[in-house]
């Protein structure tokens, strides 16, 4: 199914080498592995997509396609592969990288306490206090995030060029129990 079906939806090498968009970036856009579908090139993609995408906000898939060109791999998936951090999981993997700068660190764990209520409509001392338990958050945040980036990228990796294998191996007994029986 991969490649072969992927081929067909996906345009041409040349297409996209001559695209306008592409052009404009000169030689930056033009590697072969940007754009190909091969073992190394879309895990890599896959790796680069995963450490980005605990990036804040829209600066994910900026932050993969960077990636992307810097180390050689296949730019649409790396950008792709960003969207496994949406609304509904970045605070369960934010809460993962802070545990884990918290081990790193040895920092006190800051989310034990709450953050400050708003007390009496007094807006400066909330702020004072809201900005001393968000600095106890910092350390361990700005540790875990990158910890937990190359972690998910390093296990994606591998499981991706695992399944690549896995799934070649498959076609080889395939074609062979097929000549067999011929």
């Amino acid at each position: 199914m991969p490649k072969k079906y992927f081929k067909k939806l996906l345009p041409s090498h040349d297409s996209v080498r001559k695209s306008r968009l592409i052009m404009t970036f000169g030689p930056l856009l033009q590697h072969h592995n940007l754009w190909h579908l091969n073992r190394r090139s879309v895990s890599g993609g896959v790796a680069a997509g995963a450490f980005a995408g605990l990036i804040p906000g829209p600066l994910q898939m900026i932050g993969a396609a960077l990636l992307a060109v810097i180390f050689r791999v296949n730019l649409p998936v790396a950008m792709f592969s960003t969207l496994y951090s949406n609304p509904f999981t970045i605070i369960p993997l934010y809460l993962v990288a802070f545990n884990i700068g918290t081990l790193v660190t040895g920092e006190p764990n800051g989310i034990s306490q709450l953050p400050p209520a708003l007390e009496n409509g007094d807006i400066l001392n909330w702020l004072s206090g809201l900005m001393d338990w968000m600095a106890k958050l910092g350390k361990p945040l700005i540790v875990g995030l990158p910890l937990l980036g190359a972690l998910l990228a390093a296990a994606s990796y591998v499981a991706v060029r695992s399944l690549w294998r896995l799934y070649i191996v498959g076609q080889w007994h395939k074609r062979s129990r097929n000549r067999s029986r011929k």
